[in-house]
């Protein structure tokens, strides 16, 4: 599979240890404090276990489904719930883990969707952050790399549900994503 990339840009090495700041980072701003970690699936979930595993604080942890790029390379500008019920937030301090930010179209609007329920507060949590322009006020709190708008895959993050097993994170090759 790693055939399939044009390039490398974070080999696990270099993934894990950026876990280990970002987790140090959160330890120090939640610390006396219970945290509520929400996973936005499927993209979150190896950054979610290898982040939480670094963080030695008791957290609460749920997870949404949702979709907004329903199988292309962008986001369809919808975001669609799969779930019917959100977690209960109320009260609580939120730490929202998702594997990139893109758009910021989903996370904005799951960030709304948290805040109705009165959190306490509510951050973000990003493995990767395209450096584009965004229409919309949402941003991260923590980010583990900052990167430029191509398509990428590993580490969770999928083209058509495939690439998320990579141990790397790694830009697809254009004749991988026209043919498939």
């Amino acid at each position: 599979m790693q055939d399939d990339l044009e390039r490398i840009l974070f080999d696990e090495g270099t993934i894990l240890a950026r876990l280990d700041e970002i987790a140090a980072a959160i330890t120090e701003d939640y610390r006396d404090r219970e945290l509520t970690v929400i996973a936005v699936l499927n993209g979150s979930l190896i950054f979610m276990a290898d982040l939480l595993r670094r963080i030695p604080l008791p957290l609460k942890l749920d997870c949404l489904s949702v979709a907004s790029y329903h199988g292309g390379t962008k986001s369809a500008g919808e975001v669609v719930f799969r779930q019917v019920a959100l977690p209960d937030v109320q009260g609580r301090h939120i730490l929202l883990l998702d594997d990139i930010l893109d758009s910021g179209l989903t996370l904005e609007v799951i960030r709304r969707r948290l805040e109705e329920a009165n959190p306490c507060s509510v951050r973000i949590c990003v493995l990767l952050e395209k450096k584009i322009p965004r229409t919309g006020p949402t941003h991260a709190d923590y980010v583990g790399f900052e990167i430029s708008n191509e398509f990428v895959v590993g580490y969770g993050l999928d083209y058509m549900e495939r690439y998320r097993n990579l141990p790397c994170i790694g830009v697809l090759r254009k004749d991988f994503i026209d043919s498939k």
